[in-house]
């Protein structure tokens, strides 16, 4: 009885995963002639068959616990961050003497999920001219373009905020 409803769960997250994937590819393209749509089921039904083989061999499944409106907020401020980044890397590639001041140095994180731990190495590496090169017990190994003494407390800043999203003690 338990193996028929785990058989059902996945054919229902499968089914799940393919009218995402296809409501994706319908707003995205934004066209909708009969070989373009063709052309997004074809996708969607390889990338569910693909997902079917990797779930029979692994059966890996990482469980999403976020704050939602929490998450929500991270993004937008993530954006932010982005975009103040980006200036600044704008500035130190066009100015005369390149001011590049490259370092690589430890980040420790503070996240208690996998999940939480992957928001933060990415949003690392999303953050232009910083990179996360490593990943060790406890810290990350990250790699700055531009360093500076204030690069330590932003991420510091970045870690609590995603340690903020996760919500680890829910089952």
């Amino acid at each position: 009885m338990a193996a028929r409803a785990e058989k059902q769960g996945h054919r229902v997250r499968y089914l799940g995963t393919a009218a995402f994937l296809m409501a994706l590819w319908l707003l995205m393209s934004g066209i909708y002639k009969p070989m373009v749509i063709g052309f997004g089921v074809a996708s969607v039904l390889l990338v569910v068959l693909v997902l079917s083989r990797m779930d029979k061999i692994d059966g890996d499944q990482i469980e999403i616990r976020l704050k939602p409106l929490a998450f929500v907020g991270y993004v937008f401020w993530l954006l932010v961050e982005i975009a103040k980044a980006n200036w600044a890397v704008t500035k130190v590639v066009l100015a005369r003497k390149m001011p590049i001041e490259q370092n690589l140095f430890s980040v420790p994180y503070t996240q208690e999920t996998d999940l939480g731990q992957v928001m933060f190495a990415n949003s690392i590496t999303l953050t232009p001219g910083t990179l996360t090169v490593e990943t060790e017990l406890g810290h990350f190994l990250v790699h700055a373009l531009a360093y500076s003494d204030e690069d330590i407390p932003a991420l510091a800043d970045m870690d609590a905020r995603v340690s903020a999203v996760e919500n680890p003690g829910e089952a």
